[in-house]
């Protein structure tokens, strides 16, 4: 096979993976709802997260950004739409453009430019959200949304796009990135040297001090100790050895997703981490060809034509053997740049991620760094790691206000824990942000979360897009005269605790978590109380 043989069969998709049509329809559908996800819990919250008025700007981040890098290069470091306008309207825009693509991609209307739109909204926030975007599922997101531009079929209604299926580069590259999400997972939980993993006791109190609990996981937590130090193994297990079957031959790849899919259900119901188990979830189907569904599903078979995908008996039928319409010339050079670029964006990728698992694995590694760090902007070529060190307990913060500087009012969230009497809900794939970030500023001191401050800044305002992240405002007439945020260490309350109160929670007020705020007589905001030094928590 000569190079540019190679080079076709591997990028251009009239050579492609005809075999994995059924798969890569539910991929497809089901990024689209993933990031119909993401957006939508944007519209509710990014004026409060990152608007005029928000906790964080967006125009305050540009402005810094431009004062530091030239014209050119601050549009690299910061792809985003937002150095057009970064008001209200522009980001309510985004949101609504991507979430109108999404929709496209879901119903599998004109799929690819749907996917460029949503790719393009997407990374406009992310690149300007600062704190509010540092999470690795917005990374995984964007690099399978990236991934998927040269996986989706071309034209307006493609159905199952047999006349143009899946490059295999870009099938394996999706492949290539849920292998890395389990086994970089994996390896960072060996590497970061924590006691929990190595003595198989990380699943413990893992239910209890993850971001956002559900009530499921209240009673997972409660099942005999063996029970925990069983799925610490597991997760170990799977993540360093059972992903490899990916490499294997066809039935091994089956009972691999027979093995992780019941696995991610599990973490989708104990724990919500967004849409991150939801996208890995659906990576997963690629694990799939389209005879294991033509097999265990024969009632897709009513919805296809006879030649749209492979039977059992008969072999696939391959693009390159069917009889071909002439094409222009012109077609033909626009067919073979496409080819060119996917084959430069596609091995770019590849190198940047494969090098990322290189590094991480030998340290210090002689690799070109160059062509990744020139990526690290768009977030498209990753390295992952879940979970490397285990929190050793639950914190809050808690926002409070006052009119008379004596009794305190709380800010009621909306997912947190708070009451300990409310159930932990089940929310993802819809992210919180807000409250997502306060629990990684519960760990540290707020001197590194300055969103905490800020916020109390806001509260102190009334400001209404920042009250919009609470479940309600208990100050509607005019705002506190003062703000303060106080951390508590929370617990799952016992069986016995459970039955004798009716209480989900328990918890203990540890201090005063940032500086007291307070509005000042000539109007402007100033501090109140400067809070010592809190014990060590994390």
């Amino acid at each position: 096979m000569g190079r540019l043989a190679a080079i076709r069969w591997l990028f251009s998709s009239q050579q492609g993976a005809s075999d994995r049509l059924i798969a890569r329809w539910i991929v497809l559908r089901a990024l689209g709802l993933i990031y119909f996800s993401a957006f939508f819990s944007l519209v509710l919250q990014i004026r409060g997260l990152i608007g005029p008025h928000g906790i964080l700007p967006a125009s305050e981040y540009l402005q810094a950004v431009a004062r530091s890098l030239g014209p050119f290069s601050r549009l690299w470091f910061a792809p985003t739409l937002l150095w057009l306008a970064s008001g209200s309207h522009m980001l309510l825009a985004i949101c609504w453009a991507g979430m109108a693509a999404a929709l496209l991609v879901a119903l599998n209307l004109w799929p690819r430019a749907a996917l460029a739109v949503c790719f393009v909204c997407f990374l406009s926030f992310v690149s300007a959200a600062q704190d509010f975007s540092g999470y690795q599922s917005d990374g995984m997101l964007l690099e399978a949304g990236f991934l998927a531009l040269f996986f989706a079929p071309g034209g307006l209604r493609p159905g199952l796009g047999r006349t143009s299926p899946p490059s295999r580069a870009s099938l394996f590259l999706l492949q290539w990135e849920w292998f890395r999400i389990y086994f970089e997972s994996g390896l960072v939980k060996l590497l970061s040297g924590d006691q929990e993993w190595r003595h198989l006791t990380a699943m413990d109190e893992y239910y209890q001090n993850g971001p956002l609990p559900t009530w499921v996981g209240w009673y997972v937590q409660h099942l005999p100790h063996w029970f925990h130090v069983s799925t610490a193994f597991a997760t170990l297990a799977l993540e360093l050895g059972i992903v490899w079957m990916l490499f294997l031959p066809r039935r091994w790849r089956i009972l691999c997703f027979l093995i992780v899919t019941p696995w991610e259900l599990g973490v989708i119901f104990t724990a919500n981490y967004t849409f991150l188990n939801y996208l890995v979830l659906t990576l997963g189907f690629l694990l799939l060809d389209d005879t294991f569904f033509l097999r265990w599903l024969p009632w897709i078979k009513h919805r296809l034509s006879p030649a749209a995908a492979p039977s059992e008996e008969e072999a696939p039928v391959r693009t390159e053997d069917a009889p071909s319409m002439p094409i222009s010339g012109v077609r033909r050079r626009l067919s073979a740049a496409g080819t060119a670029i996917s084959a430069i964006l596609l091995t770019w990728a590849f190198y940047a991620t494969t090098a990322e698992l290189v590094r991480m694995a030998i340290r210090g590694f002689p690799l070109p760094a160059e062509p990744i760090m020139a990526l690290e902007p768009f977030r498209i070529a990753n390295q992952y790691g879940l979970f490397a060190v285990m929190t050793h307990g639950r914190y809050e913060i808690e926002f409070q206000g006052t009119r008379d500087g004596r009794n305190w009012t709380t800010y009621p969230f909306r997912f947190k824990p708070q009451e300990l009497n409310k159930a932990p809900g089940i929310y993802a794939p819809y992210q919180p942000r807000f409250e997502w970030n306060l629990w990684f500023a519960s760990l540290g001191p707020w001197q590194q979360n300055l969103l905490v401050p800020r916020t109390e800044e806001r509260l102190l305002e009334n400001d209404p897009q920042v009250l919009a992240l609470f479940a309600s405002n208990p100050f509607p007439g005019s705002p506190p005269i003062e703000v303060r945020a106080v951390l508590w260490q929370y617990w799952f309350t016992t069986l016995q605790q459970k039955r004798e109160t009716g209480n989900w929670w328990r918890r203990v007020l540890v201090g005063i978590y940032a500086p007291v705020l307070g509005r000042e007589e000539n109007g402007r905001i100033g501090v109140v109380f400067m809070p010592e030094e809190l014990p060590p928590h994390d």
